[in-house]
């Protein structure tokens, strides 16, 4: 054999060597060490689950309320007196303790005059009473048999009598103190700060049979009415500060708690607060708070809102759309993505767009990349493109990351097969040189590609490639 076409032949070997090489190292980067990427599963969780905007659910803190007419106070009169004067009319503004209208202090005075008057009638007839006891008495001690049993009679209807009047004078005391105390306080006050309405005559409420004569309304159009149950009732308390947030857009308001019923709330079917079950047992009892807000401006009545106690939270930041925390981000180079199931259910890179981020909460917005239908996984420096996704957490092959961390976090691509192209150079960037191969030995060929692939991958094949190389001369010089 020439030595040219031992050249040839080597050169063709070597050519088919690398290719398998080259083939082998790509089928190896893809399916991993030892299997293959897309067997590797990797929990992933609707992007609508871990959305961070509220889309109205409550937290421990955050309550449904409902715009509402300030309360109304009855004011009722005492119908067994006569009312002198009303002090007040339509649309004044009272304050608590100011007087709304005077009873007839006379005719007071005059039941009362009638009432002692009653009282000493009483106690002079047990005077009357108790002498002529004495004297039935006395008479008795000298009578027979049959006229001691006349006077016995006589004694005790008068005793009977005493304990009587004894007893008138106790009630009539009892009225007269409440005559004194009317003829002291012959007015009615206000109980709550406010505004009067609906004021009726003496002739009106005669008409109409009832007692109201007038009412008071609290100051300010509305109130806000919230409701909270026995799991969250810790967080209500009288004077405590709230933030109170349309549904319709992103208006707030600052308010305080003024007030909290604890008497139970009765749910109905066409209650916000209703949960739609009718077992008692498996509800919990509801009560009402009421919010004074420190502005009504853009509030309506029946207007739903959220009350929010206030811990100093960011108002500022109206969150909609999709916000997510930010350790579902990762970084390459300056984009941002997340891990997320593709049509196919693998996992690959899905670039997103960053809005607004709430530095307090340690979430994000993101504008654009994701919809609220998408599944996505908690970063891991496991995770590789054409993974599987999974939503069956018993099914993970990948571990969970430690650290909790991403390691592309720090800006750092990832290795994948996009990095990897082959062009005909080595690892070193040494091009194979055909002229150079010419002119070296067998072993100096295999030494020039242990270095330039790995001794430990060519080191396998080396006894291959020679047989190879064997059989090739000897093929050539028959």
């Amino acid at each position: 054999m020439t030595t040219k076409k031992r050249i040839c032949t080597v050169i063709i070997v070597l050519v088919i060597v690398c290719a398998v090489c080259v083939g082998g190292f790509f089928v190896w980067k893809k399916t991993g060490k030892g299997g293959s990427k897309s067997s590797q599963k990797v929990y992933v969780q609707k992007v609508s689950s871990l959305n961070t905007v509220s889309d109205f659910k409550l937290s421990n803190c955050s309550f449904l309320g409902v715009v509402e007419a300030q309360e109304s106070v009855d004011v009722k009169y005492d119908s067994s007196k006569t009312v002198d004067e009303i002090l007040v009319k339509d649309g004044d503004s009272v304050k608590k303790g100011d007087k709304l209208l005077t009873y007839d202090v006379e005719a007071i005075n005059l039941q009362l005059e009638q009432a002692k008057l009653e009282v000493e009638r009483l106690q002079n007839e047990i005077t009357s009473n108790k002498s002529q006891i004495a004297e039935l008495e006395k008479e008795k001690k000298n009578a027979d048999q049959d006229a001691a049993v006349s006077y016995t009679t006589q004694i005790l209807s008068l005793q009977s009598d005493n304990a009587k009047n004894e007893y008138d004078i106790k009630a009539k005391n009892v009225e007269i103190k409440k005559l004194e105390a009317s003829t002291k306080n012959a007015y009615v006050t206000a109980s709550i700060d406010g505004t009067v309405k609906n004021v009726k005559t003496v002739d009106k409420l005669q008409q109409d049979g009832g007692d109201v004569i007038m009412q008071i309304t609290e100051e300010g159009d509305y109130r806000i009415k919230g409701r909270f149950n026995e799991q969250n009732s810790k967080d209500i308390m009288q004077g405590a500060s709230v933030i109170v947030k349309s549904r319709l857009d992103d208006s707030t308001w600052k308010g305080e708690i003024t007030s909290v019923d604890t008497s139970p709330q009765k749910n109905s079917g066409d209650d916000i607060y209703s949960f739609g079950s009718s077992d008692e047992m498996s509800q919990s009892s509801n009560y009402a708070f009421y919010v004074k807000p420190e502005s009504f401006d853009g509030l309506m009545l029946g207007q739903h809102v959220l009350i929010e106690i206030d811990n100093g939270q960011d108002t500022s930041i109206n969150k909609t759309g999709i916000w997510l925390y930010s350790d579902f981000i990762c970084k390459d180079g300056k984009k941002n993505y997340v891990w997320a199931k593709d049509k196919d259910g693998k996992i690959e890179k899905r670039y997103v767009e960053i809005g607004q981020k709430d530095e307090e909460n340690g979430d994000c917005e993101i504008k654009s990349g994701l919809e609220k239908g998408d599944y996505i996984a908690y970063p891991d420096k496991s995770i590789e493109e054409g993974m599987t996704a999974t939503t069956n957490e018993a099914d993970v092959s990948v571990p969970p990351n430690d650290l909790g961390t991403n390691d592309n976090s720090d800006g750092d691509t990832e290795g994948g097969d996009e990095d990897i192209a082959f062009d005909g150079s080595g690892e070193d960037g040494m091009a194979i040189d055909e002229d150079m191969l010419a002119s070296m030995t067998d072993e100096e060929i295999e030494e020039y590609f242990n270095k330039l692939y790995g001794e430990e991958e060519n080191a396998e094949n080396a006894d291959g490639e020679n047989a190879d190389a064997a059989d090739a001369d000897a093929a050539f010089a028959e």
